[in-house]
């Protein structure tokens, strides 16, 4: 066994088991953005992922180089510039570990031209100095960098050798780059979905749903005034409703949470490994006049250019009597494993975070673990001031307006608590966007939110987080959340500008990708509050499959928005009717006048492990069924067969590949241990 082969074998692992992007990310997982000067090396423009800094850069790693053939050089140059495309975290993958150069396109169809055919055919004799294709670039695993000048011959001893190792197919869920920019394929069979059918499955204003981590049937609900029920989903199709017992929640922590119209208990979530070490965590509002442990610093300091003593108190209520929690509790010892829990004690086991709200509104709360990453997301308003007068959602210095992203399974001592500044009991990934700022906070993930309400990771592309953001007066929002993405809030409310400023004060902001203004469906001013939903992945219905559902606060509008061309971050979204279907398990009653439901008002979405979506309305629980049930035609639907409790296995292909990448990261590790021994 020699280094080259271990090199070609862990490529082939990276190409092989790389997780797809596929929203438009750069390198570092940022947004691409638009360049304050043109770049002049690589022919790049509009938002790309290079600035004019590391356009020079590649202008001088080119250069030095050295390539003699124009046609080589020419496609090496595509190469290295390809770094500024909009879609290069996908075509680098990124998470993959290092790799020097993009995924080459690669065709199979002997009739059809294939760059990384061209490159070797232009490069397979031509000296390149500090050559990317060097194997030692290629992992971690490798030697230290050849400046020596090489042929791709003095590496590779085949052309399909090397297109093994560097090329790869675009399709629908990767890219791979063929000399130009990505530009990716419209659509043109999108399905228009009729409508939406409803069965009701149960009474109650819940404002959370959160499936069990175990992937049972089963899902936890909350409710405004602090209690948690752990539920049974029924199966579609069954004529049941859900199974909850409200005289018996499986957590009550209403002595902690104090109760107002724009205060309670806002978040929950569970640990991806729940079942086997029962945290959960609760996010919700607190009296610091009523209870001894709301304690924490307030939002207005001096930190973030606020004086509390010169606020205009709401209500008579003193700046940051109130205070915004996060706290964590657990469900070990009131079961054989914390799986089977239906019931547990509410005794706090740490408080992860704490912060004084200096005003009574948009103080979010959502929480959400990160489903490849593993940490917690916690979405937080502006604070609740009109316009934000204090500048907080723009303020990298302060936490109002941003959605923020910590480590709850790896938590400092006291100490390095009090000495970090931290606002709880958490650590800050390395990776967070101003983690290594001293001068920022860095739990920071994404910053200019007004009052972000109800965000969802998609459950086929966990790098689309989607979150609606409720506007003031004009227009509600909904946008892609990147690294370290500015969401324009408060120059901004949705892509209309809010406030005047100048270049300084406000850069490139990421306008939505979704909304409405308060025109389209009320003429009254502010008459209008989103609620964010999911991307449909449930089969049920397969003409809103791939659709992100979202609605408005009053009931009245919901839309199903599709995504075109496919991994684009580009949405046109339609107004979708909605009905409840005859057989509803619980009877649903109609406004009146109207054909519609009487859903009350949208609270939230909710999502279970088999990916049916649900609307957590006033007077109910909703479930979204087969578009027949309701009189809608989608020529998709098929007959429905009786499905087991939990969700549905693998295919075998996903099962194939899940033992050949086993094998795979098994032969490396037996190679690398060969070569340090």
């Amino acid at each position: 066994m020699n280094k080259l082969l271990f090199s070609f074998i862990c490529l082939l692992l990276y190409n092989y088991i790389s997780p797809s992007y596929s929203l438009p990310l750069c390198t570092d997982l940022r947004a691409p953005f638009i360049s304050k000067k043109a770049l002049a090396f690589c022919p790049y423009n509009g938002r790309v992922c290079c600035d004019s800094s590391k356009d020079v850069q590649l202008q001088k790693a080119f250069e030095g180089m050295k390539i003699s053939d124009t046609t080589c050089s020419s496609a090496v140059k595509s190469i290295l510039c390809s770094t500024c495309d909009q879609f290069s975290a996908e075509l680098f993958k990124v998470k993959s570990g290092s790799r020097p150069v993009p995924v080459l396109c690669n065709s199979t169809d002997a009739s059809a031209s294939s760059f990384c055919s061209s490159v070797w055919d232009s490069c397979q004799n031509i000296p390149i100095t500090n050559s990317p294709f060097a194997p030692s670039l290629q992992t971690k695993a490798g030697g230290t960098k050849n400046s020596n000048s090489s042929l791709l011959t003095d590496f590779w001893q085949s052309k399909a050798d090397f297109c093994e190792a560097y090329g790869g197919n675009s399709d629908k869920d990767s890219l791979c780059f063929n000399g130009e920019h990505v530009s990716l394929k419209k659509n043109e069979t999108l399905q228009t979905p009729n409508g939406m059918c409803f069965e009701k499955i149960a009474d109650g204003a819940y404002l959370n749903m959160v499936p069990h981590p175990d992937g049972s049937n089963r899902a936890f609900f909350s409710n405004q005034a602090g209690k948690i029920w752990l539920a049974s989903i029924p199966d579609q199709d069954s004529g049941e409703s859900m199974g909850l017992d409200e005289s018996s929640p499986f957590a009550d922590l209403t002595d902690e949470v104090y109760l107002d119209a724009r205060y309670g208990m806002m978040g929950m979530a569970f640990h991806p490994d729940f079942a086997k070490n029962g945290r959960f965590f609760a996010s919700y509002n607190c009296d610091k006049a009523k209870s001894p442990s709301c304690a924490g610093r307030c939002a207005c300091n001096s930190d973030v250019g606020c004086d509390p003593s010169k606020i205009n108190s709401d209500d008579n209520k003193q700046p940051c009597q109130y205070h915004s929690v996060v706290a964590e509790f657990s469900a070990n010892g009131t079961a054989p494993n914390p799986s089977l829990a239906e019931k547990v004690k509410p005794s706090e086991v740490r408080r992860i975070f704490t912060m004084g709200l200096p005003f009574t509104a948009n103080h979010g709360g959502q929480i959400l673990f990160g489903p490849e990453d593993g940490y917690l997301y916690f979405m937080m308003g502006d604070g609740g001031s009109k316009g934000d007068s204090f500048n907080f959602a723009q303020n990298k210095k302060s936490l109002l307006g941003k959605i923020m992203r910590v480590d709850i399974d790896n938590i400092p001592s006291q100490e390095e608590i009090s000495d970090l500044g931290h606002w709880g009991n958490y650590s800050v990934p390395r990776d967070n966007p101003y983690s290594q700022d001293k001068d920022l906070q860095p739990e920071i993930w994404a910053l200019g939110l007004r009052d972000p309400w109800r965000c969802s990771f998609d459950s086929e592309r966990p790098s689309y987080l989607i979150c609606a953001d409720v506007g003031q007066d004009q227009y509600e929002e909904v946008d892609i959340i990147t690294k370290g993405g500015n969401y324009g809030w408060s120059m901004y409310e949705g892509p209309l500008r809010f406030k005047n400023a100048s270049a300084d004060d406000f850069m490139d902001p990421i306008f939505p990708v979704l909304g409405y203004r308060h025109s389209d469906i009320n003429k009254e001013v502010g008459s209008a509050a989103i609620s964010g939903g999911y991307v449909y992945r449930s089969k049920t219905d397969p003409c809103i499959y791939g659709s992100y559902l979202y609605g408005d606060l009053y009931a009245k509008n919901f839309w199903a928005a599709q995504e075109n061309p496919y991994n684009s971050g580009n949405f046109t979204a339609r107004g979708i009717s909605f009905r409840c279907a005859h057989d509803s398990p619980l009877n649903c009653s109609s406004v009146p006048n109207s054909p519609l439901p009487a859903l009350g008002y949208i609270f939230s979405f909710g999502q279970d492990n088999r990916k049916d979506t649900y609307v957590l309305t006033s007077t109910g629980v909703y479930r979204v069924v087969r578009p027949s049930r309701c009189n809608y035609t989608c020529s998709m639907e098929i007959a429905r067969t009786a499905e087991s409790p939990g969700p549905s296995a693998p295919s075998d292909g996903h099962v194939a590949k899940a033992d050949l990448c086993s094998v795979l990261v098994l032969y490396c590790l037996l190679l690398l241990t060969s070569f340090i021994l």
